[in-house]
């Protein structure tokens, strides 16, 4: 049975991870975190009470955080700590975290990306031979939308697209925000050249695709070696 550390436990991407959770015969909630100062501390969430104390997590085998970029260096710092694997979905991040990410993979195995979506990582893996077979003729440009809560604009994933094409085209990428309403988030490549256009796009319906994603990411992580992963690792590695 793995033991699972939660973060931002009582936010909509939390709390599904941890209803999701009960689902898995595999997995066991072992803690439930919410930031310090919160009047959700001390709350009941199922058969356990709402902590801020991240000490807490040598109980678990795993830590899942999907919370915000000023939050990351803490859960990251806690959990090389205790020597505990951890999920690391949360966009935003500087590029000094994304160093330290990469420096905190050299103690623990860290499963770090952007979306968690197996429709999104297969995509990932072939958007560059699109890119490839298209070549320079061809223009290309991100638009992507998420709720109007979310503060990071572009999103992770929409840079993570234009990585993948920049090692191809050697090319900046355009992308273009759009925050409104309650939209889980879209994501549309679009490639253009002088006589059609090719337009590659992914949709999520909820919220269930990521937390499904980074709850196989935990399972699989538990046990592997000190090491920085992404979700092709937990996907398609054998």
């Amino acid at each position: 049975m793995i033991k699972l550390g939660i973060t931002g436990s009582c936010g909509k991407m939390g709390r599904r991870i941890f209803e999701l959770a009960g689902f898995d015969k595999e997995i066991e909630v072992a803690l439930v975190l919410e930031k310090k100062g919160t009047p959700l501390i001390g709350r009941e969430l199922g058969k356990l009470k709402v902590s801020s104390n991240l000490d807490g997590l040598f109980l678990v085998d795993v830590l899942v955080d999907f919370t915000d970029a000023q939050a990351a260096d803490e859960h990251l710092e806690y959990a090389a700590k205790y020597k505990k694997a951890i999920v690391l979905g949360t966009t935003g991040l500087t590029d000094a975290q994304k160093t330290k990410v990469g420096e905190v993979s050299k103690v623990i195995p860290v499963v770090f990306s952007p979306n968690m979506s197996i429709g999104m990582n297969i995509l990932f893996s072939t958007l560059a031979d699109i890119a490839r077979k298209l070549g320079p003729d061809y223009s290309v440009e991100i638009i992507e939308a998420h709720h109007k809560a979310k503060k990071d604009a572009p999103s992770g994933t929409a840079k993570r697209l234009a990585e993948v094409i920049n090692q191809v085209t050697k090319k900046d990428i355009p992308m273009h925000s759009i925050r409104l309403g309650d939209i889980f988030g879209d994501h549309l490549v679009v490639f253009c050249g002088n006589s059609e256009r090719i337009e590659v796009k992914h949709q999520a319906h909820s919220r269930d695709l990521f937390a499904v994603g980074a709850l196989k990411a935990a399972k699989w992580v538990v046990g592997k070696p000190a090491g920085l992963y992404s979700m092709q690792d937990v996907l398609f590695s054998s």
